[in-house]
C-alpha cells in the first residue's frame, strides 16, 4: 500500500500544509516587526498546528499504521515514521500545551524587543557586541556584561514554569523528562550522542587547557590585570563560545564597504548554487523593533525561502549571511515531487552542518583570497595565524556546547536544584571560566536557546562533526585534495551538483544516517573533525 492510497493521511496532509504557510508567515512578519499584535497570530497559527497534531482521530489512525509499519513502501514508512513521532508529544492536556506555546512565545518577544541600558543609553545587541569587542576599561566591561544579563530577571520565572510544564508533557507521554523525549524523538540515540560527546571532550581536554592558558595570557596583557582577574567580560563576547575577537587578525577590514550580500549571492553561484530567488524574499538589514538574531525559514516548504539578517559590512555577519543561506539552499534543492511531510532536512544537525561548512569561509584565508582576486603576499603574511584562529574557534565552541548540552540534561533531570550555580559550575568544569565573584543571577536563561529551542544544541556540534566529515569527501573527490586550508570549496559547479544529488533531494525521505553513508561513503565518526582542528 502506497501513502497515496490511504486517504486520510492525504486529507491530514493538506491541512497541515496549509497550516504551516500560515504560521510561517506569521512567525516572519512578527520577526520584522515585533508587534504584541503580530506575535499573538504566531500563536494563534502555532495553537492551530497543536491541536491538528493532537487530533485523536488521526493520531489513532496513525497509531495503527505504524504498529503494521513494515507492510508499506519505503516512502510511506518514512512518513509514518515522521508523523508517528511528531504527533506523539501533542498527545496532552490541550490548555498546558496551549500555556506551553503562550509562554514560549511571551519569552521570544521579550528576546526580540530587549534591549539593554546604560546610563540611560539604549544598547542594540550589535551595540554590546561592539564594546565587548574593543573596549579595555574593566568597569565598562562588566557593566555592559551586565546589562545585556538584565534580561534574565525579566525571564526566569516563566522560564521555569516552561520547563516544568515540558517535563509534565514528557511523563504525560511515558519518558523520564523533556530531555530525554526531544532527543528520542529527534531519531537521536542517546547513549549514541553520549558517546560522541564522550569523545570529543577527552580528546579536546588537553588542548583546551593549552588553548585558555594562551587566551589569558594575551588577555591579562590587554587589559592590565592578573591572570586569576579575568571575568567572563574580558573575552570579549556575551557568551564565552568562540574565540576572542582579539584573534581575528582584523578580517573585517576584507568586508569594511563591501556588497556582502552580493559577495553572498557570487559565492554560491560560483559553486553552482543560484540564490537570487533567496535574496529577493529576504530581510537582511536592521531595522526597529525587528529581531536582532539570524535564520532562515522555508514558508511552504517549496520556493519560499528566507533569510533575516541584520547585516552590517564586517566578518560576523559575512558568516552569518553564509551560514543562512547554507540552510537556505539545502531547503530551495529538496525534491519538489516529495510529499509535503518529508520536504524537510533529513535531519537538524544535518542542516546545521551545511550552514557550518559554508559559514566558516567567511575567516578561511584561501576563500578570501579567491573572492577579493588578491595576491598571494596580501594573503599569506595572515594565513598561518587565520587557520590557528579556526581551529581554536572551533574547540572553544566544542567546550561551550558541552556546557550547554550538559546544563540543559540537568535542568530537565532536576529543575529545583541550584541552576545559577549549576551554570558557572559548568563554565568552570569545560571553560575554566570562574564565575564572578557574589553573582547569583539567572544567567543560564539569557541564552535564547534553552526558551525557545530547546534540546536543541547538541545539533550544532553534531553538525560540525558531520561538516568536516563531508568537506573531507568534497576536497577528496572534486577538489582531487585533501588539504582542508590551502584548498577551499569555490568556483566549482560540481559542487552544488553533488550536494544537491547526493544530499539536499532526499530531504527527509531517508533516515539521517542513511544520508550520511550516501553523501560520505561512511557512518557519522569524530575521525575528520578531530584531524581538521587538533592536528
Amino acid at each position: 500500500m502506497t501513502y497515496n492510497q490511504i486517504k486520510f493521511l492525504k486529507e491530514f496532509e493538506e491541512k497541515f500544509r496549509d497550516l504551516y504557510i500560515k504560521s510561517s508567515l506569521a512567525y516572519w512578519n512578527a520577526s520584522i516587526e515585533g508587534s504584541e499584535e503580530k506575535w499573538n497570530e504566531v500563536t494563534k497559527y502555532q495553537l492551530e498546528l497543536i491541536k491538528l497534531f493532537r487530533d485523536k482521530k488521526y493520531f489513532e489512525e496513525i497509531k495503527k499504521l505504524h504498529l503494521r509499519i513494515n507492510e508499506f513502501d519505503e516512502l510511506t514508512k518514512r512518513q509514518i515514521k515522521i508523523l508517528y513521532n511528531e504527533f506523539l508529544p501533542n498527545q496532552y492536556d490541550l490548555k498546558k500545551l496551549e500555556e506551553i506555546t503562550n509562554l514560549q512565545n511571551k519569552i521570544e518577544n521579550v528576546f526580540a524587543t530587549f534591549r539593554a541600558k546604560i546610563n540611560g543609553k539604549t544598547l542594540t545587541d550589535n551595540d554590546i557586541n561592539q564594546i565587548l569587542k574593543a573596549e579595555l576599561d574593566s568597569k565598562v566591561l562588566q557593566q555592559t556584561w551586565e546589562a545585556s544579563k538584565e534580561i534574565g530577571d525579566l525571564i526566569v520565572d516563566d522560564l521555569k514554569n516552561l520547563v516544568k510544564l515540558r517535563n509534565e508533557q514528557a511523563n504525560s507521554l511515558g519518558y523520564k523528562n523533556y530531555h530525554e523525549m526531544s532527543i528520542v524523538l529527534s531519531e537521536l540515540d542517546e547513549n549514541e550522542l553520549d558517546q560522541i560527546f564522550s569523545d570529543l571532550e577527552k580528546n579536546t581536554d588537553e588542548k583546551y587547557s593549552e588553548i585558555k592558558k594562551k587566551i589569558d595570557g594575551d588577555l591579562s596583557k590587554r587589559y592590565s590585570i592578573k591572570e586569576d582577574e579575568l571575568m567572563i567580560w574580558h573575552y570579549q563576547q556575551r557568551f564565552f563560545q568562540e574565540a576572542p575577537p582579539i584573534y581575528l587578525l582584523n578580517f573585517d577590514k576584507f568586508y569594511e564597504n563591501k556588497d556582502l550580500v552580493e559577495i553572498t549571492r557570487n559565492y554560491y553561484k560560483s559553486i553552482g548554487l543560484d540564490i537570487d530567488d533567496l535574496i529577493e524574499k529576504s530581510d537582511l538589514f536592521e531595522k526597529t523593533g525587528k529581531n536582532q538574531h539570524a535564520f532562515c525559514i522555508s514558508i511552504n516548504r517549496a520556493d519560499d525561502v528566507r533569510v533575516l539578517c541584520n547585516v552590517k559590512s564586517n566578518v560576523d555577519w559575512m558568516g552569518t549571511l553564509l551560514h543562512e543561506y547554507g540552510h537556505a539552499v539545502y531547503d530551495k534543492n529538496i525534491d519538489p515531487k516529495l510529499p509535503f511531510v518529508l520536504k524537510d532536512a533529513a535531519h537538524i544537525f544535518v542542516t546545521e552542518a551545511i550552514a557550518q561548512l559554508f559559514g566558516k569561509f567567511a575567516v578561511h584565508p584561501v576563500w578570501i583570497k579567491e573572492i577579493f582576486k588578491l595576491n598571494d603576499n596580501e594573503i599569506e603574511e595572515i594565513k598561518d595565524s587565520a587557520i590557528e584562529y579556526t581551529k581554536m574557534n572551533q574547540i572553544i565552541f566544542a567546550r561551550w556546547v558541552f556546557v550547554m548540552y550538559r546544563f540543559e540534561k540537568a535542568l530537565y533531570e532536576n529543575p529545583e536544584q541550584d541552576l545559577n550555580s549549576l551554570w558557572w559550575d559548568l563554565h568552570k568544569k569545560y571553560l575554566l571560566i570562574n564565575k564572578p565573584e557574589g553573582r547569583n543571577k539567572p544567567d543560564w536563561t539569557t541564552k535564547i536557546h534553552i526558551a525557545t529551542s530547546p534540546v536543541y544544541y547538541h545539533n550544532y556540534l553534531l553538525g560540525e562533526v558531520f561538516s568536516s566529515q563531508l568537506n573531507n569527501y568534497l576536497h577528496k573527490h572534486i577538489l582531487k585534495s585533501s588539504d582542508l586550508w590551502n584548498d577551499v570549496l569555490i568556483n566549482r559547479k560540481e559542487i552544488g551538483e553533488y550536494l544537491i544529488n547526493n544530499l539536499f533531494k532526499f530531504g527527509s525521505s531517508l533516515h539521517w544516517k542513511e544520508v550520511i553513508k550516501i553523501s560520505t561513503g561512511e557512518e557519522l565518526n569524530t575521525e575528520h573533525y578531530l584531524k581538521q582542528y587538533l592536528s
